[in-house]
């Protein structure tokens, strides 16, 4: 495949993610090895950054057994983020902003050290400023949410939006995440119950695992990024009028609100 074929699939989903329609998967008309799908990937969110989106860190996805049983993958993958993903903790989030979204809890960390190459478990904690519960909104720009690994990488691994609650510097937060309690409410009744061991058993070692992929992709992730862990269950199909919650024992809440139906 030319790099200019990757490139017109990089506009197509581009595309389809600023004008929120969804579009048949790739990978059957257009096979391209996950390799390309990363490359895809990368020049589509190059397309946001030259109409002025800045990067402010990475995603990890299908760190849970839950997620990926889920969506019938069996990879760890990751995706970029950028500053138009953020919203505002408790805001409400208009839903036409997306195709067919689902939410799911996370842990978010902020880096206090440039990650510029492979780290251990023991270096992981020291790279680290601070850890906050997070939600993560997921949107796929294929059709029902159909895809293969290749498809999904290149859509960014369907990151959406992202919701950070309150940071903690506390060393015991940072290094400490290994069984938290993790509760996401919809309008105050629970609809998904999990653990943050779900995060590859411990969520640190989504810095491992981070720092491992940057290298590979031979980039460098800034101090002061943000590092989605990934989700601690599956995730939850969103609707108009809910108030979303996520509490992560210890580390406290994180919600937003759907607008009314239209």
């Amino acid at each position: 495949m030319t790099s200019i074929n990757l490139q017109q699939l990089a506009g197509t989903l581009d595309a389809a993610a600023a004008n929120h329609t969804e579009i048949d998967p790739l990978t059957p008309q257009h096979a391209f090895s996950l390799e390309q799908a990363y490359a895809i990937q990368r020049a589509s969110i190059a397309l946001r950054h030259q109409r002025g989106e800045r990067p402010v860190g990475i995603k990890l996805g299908f760190t849970s057994r839950a997620k990926m049983i889920q969506m019938n993958v069996d990879s760890l993958i990751w995706g970029l983020l950028t500053d138009s993903m953020l919203r505002e903790e408790s805001s409400v989030i208009d839903l036409g902003d997306f195709i067919h979204p689902r939410v799911e809890p996370e842990i978010c960390f902020l880096t206090s050290r440039v990650i510029d190459r492979p780290l251990s478990m023991l270096e992981a904690g020291n790279y680290l400023a601070a850890v906050a519960p997070a939600m993560e909104i997921i949107d796929s720009r294929y059709r029902n949410f159909k895809f293969t690994l290749e498809d999904v990488v290149a859509d960014n691994c369907s990151s959406a939006a992202l919701v950070v609650g309150a940071f903690s510097e506390q060393p015991e937060d940072l290094r400490n995440l290994i069984n938290r309690g993790v509760a996401m409410r919809y309008n105050g009744h629970a609809v998904q119950l999990g653990s943050t061991g779900a995060i590859l058993g411990n969520p640190l070692r989504s810095i491992v695992q981070a720092s491992q992929l940057l290298t590979r992709a031979e980039m460098v992730l800034p101090a002061g990024s943000l590092i989605m862990a990934g989700a601690a269950t599956a995730a939850e199909g969103l609707r108009p009028g809910l108030h979303v919650s996520t509490d992560i024992g210890g580390l406290g809440r994180v919600e937003f609100f759907t607008g009314a139906a239209a």
